[in-house]
């Protein structure tokens, strides 16, 4: 048919069809343009001056199922990566609920009046949580009862047949596996709630703006590693120190009576490893890569270090290498291995030896431990001693 606006003759009948379709595309009707939308002044007067957006909800009022966004100042201290996220605290109901977390006598606002960052209403900081935090997204098989119970009577056998309390040196001595399964348990869940408070753990460092590779917290009085001094402050926030649970003195002081009954009859006790009373801790956490060099601890007053009252130091988690020696000399310090639930006391002619950790041994806390406690890969460490 004459369907092109043309008579068909033979020679165009005898093209194929393909070709015949593609000839015919000339001849495609084009289609219609639109005419460009224009919009009035007064719409356009009105856009301008905010009172409707593109969406066509006014500004002044904002779209709907939008929630505002909250947004958190810069920390003033320098905190890991894998830190508790920021906690910021606006309401009444919110701050109820962060001081059940904190426990007693630790105020949310206090923090901001402390640091000075921000006003009460509004709380920042980060801590960190040397317990791991859970996670609904991801899946992990728990491992079996069975299997916990095994692991927590091997570690009985061996704190009843292994190694039993030794004398390093004059003043110096190590206690294995001293701490029980629930006191191990009962502090590390006391350090989680201490530290993820005010005056928690931070990221210290020195005069050059080195980091140290350690998270630390300072109970009783904080100590800060620039200017060697203790002071009811910390510096970098202004926070002021936890004080140390009785339970832990109590701990103290049961350890200092089980390094009595190594000192040989006829020596004089308080000379050895003399009596004293904690005020002050510092709490190390160490990561699988953290390390502390050699060092002495004599910022304490001028009376203790000459009494030599003793440094107790609690070690949880996973095992390190302990140096110690008369000197820095690395080449001429001893080492030990500092495994969970041991209790390191130094004093007397001892209390002020060089010591530090050389590295961390990945993965050998017990799994009874790590699984009851959601304690992180690393050491936990607490030394006392008494200003």
């Amino acid at each position: 048919g004459n369907i092109f606006g043309y008579s068909p003759n033979k020679a165009t009948l005898m093209l194929p069809t393909r070709v015949l379709a593609i000839r015919s595309r000339a001849f495609t009707a084009p289609k219609p343009c639109l005419p460009r939308r224009q919009s009035s002044p007064s719409l356009r007067r009105r856009k301008m001056a905010g009172e409707e957006n593109l969406d066509g909800y006014p500004r002044n009022r904002g779209s709907p199922h939008i929630r505002e966004g909250v947004h958190a100042a810069k920390p003033s201290v320098h905190c890991s990566d894998k830190a508790t996220p920021l906690v910021v605290c606006k309401s009444t109901k919110e701050k109820e609920n962060l001081q059940m977390v904190l426990g007693p006598g630790h105020s949310p606002a206090r923090a901001a009046d402390d640091t000075n960052i921000g006003n009460p209403e509004r709380c920042e900081f980060r801590p960190f949580d040397i317990c791991s935090p859970l996670r609904v997204d991801t899946v992990k098989l728990n491992p079996s009862l069975l299997e916990l119970n095994r692991d927590k009577r091997k570690e009985i056998e061996r704190a009843k047949n292994g190694p039993q309390p030794s004398w390093l040196q004059p003043g110096m001595i190590l206690l294995k596996n001293h701490l029980k399964q629930n006191e191990q348990v009962e502090i590390i869940r006391q350090c989680q709630r201490l530290g993820v408070g005010p005056g928690g753990f931070y990221l210290p460092g020195y005069r050059d703006g080195a980091k140290m590779s350690l998270q630390m917290m300072c109970l009783g009085k904080n100590w800060d590693p620039q200017t060697k001094l203790y002071q009811d402050k910390r510096p970098t926030d202004g926070a002021e120190a936890p004080q140390i649970p009785e339970y832990f003195k109590k701990m103290v002081e049961e350890a200092i009576q089980a390094s009595h009954a190594l000192i040989k009859k006829g020596a004089s006790v308080e000379k050895v490893v003399p009596k004293m009373s904690p005020d002050l801790c510092i709490v190390n956490f160490y990561n699988k890569n953290g390390k502390l060099g050699l060092h002495q601890d004599r910022d304490e007053s001028p009376e203790s270090i000459n009494r030599g009252l003793p440094v107790v130091s609690f070690s949880l988690g996973d095992a390190a290498d302990f140096l110690y020696g008369e000197s820095r000399d690395l080449d001429k310090a001893a080492k030990i291995k500092l495994e969970n639930g041991d209790v390191l006391i130094f004093g007397g002619k001892s209390r002020s030896i060089f010591h530090g950790i050389s590295c961390i041994h990945p993965g050998s806390a017990p799994k009874w431990l790590i699984e009851e406690t959601k304690l992180r890969p690393g050491r936990l460490n607490l030394t006392f001693r008494q200003f």
